[in-house]
């Protein structure tokens, strides 16, 4: 793998904030500052006004329901089997007798995921859905059906980078 080539740069910051930082930093396990700012810089770079929604990406739908709302469990199921091309897993946890969490991971087009994670959303029953993109890939433009994506490939791509973008 090929070595980035760093940049040095200096920041001003008032005391205060610097001592903030500092035990942010401390409290994340970070070793040193630069760490913590190309951490922080690369969420930036995955917040929702910099995505193309055509790019392909990657991810997590996150989403609690109650599992007691009628026909709510199997509508769930079949908006993922309308979207099963981007959906890489799932993980289904009870919570209480009421309320279940479902987090699904995902990897497509940006705009196609928006689109479930909406759908979901909108239903009747769920009380939180959340889509968080963790991985842009730089490689690939343009709508892809399959999302580019084979369990028989030798080669499976991997996120370098794993910090989270909410929406």
């Amino acid at each position: 793998m090929e070595k980035d080539i760093l940049t040095r740069f200096g920041v001003s910051m008032p005391e205060e904030l610097i001592k903030q930082f500092d035990q942010y930093i401390n409290d994340q396990g970070y070793t040193n500052r630069s760490e913590a700012i190309r951490d922080l810089v690369r969420k930036v770079l995955l917040e929702p006004g910099r995505l193309n929604s055509e790019q392909l990406v990657a991810g997590t739908i996150v989403l609690v329901y109650d599992h007691h709302v009628t026909n709510l469990p199997l509508d769930l199921m079949e908006l993922q089997h309308e979207y099963h091309q981007h959906i890489i897993s799932n993980m289904h946890v009870h919570l209480n007798h009421e309320q279940c969490l479902e987090i699904i991971a995902v990897r497509g087009v940006l705009s196609e995921l928006r689109e479930l994670k909406n759908k979901i959303q909108v239903q009747k029953g769920v009380l939180y859905a959340e889509l968080s993109v963790t991985f842009v890939d730089d490689h690939r433009h343009g709508h892809d059906s399959d999302s580019g994506h084979t369990h028989n490939d030798a080669h499976h791509g991997h996120a370098h980078s794993h910090l989270h973008h909410h929406e």
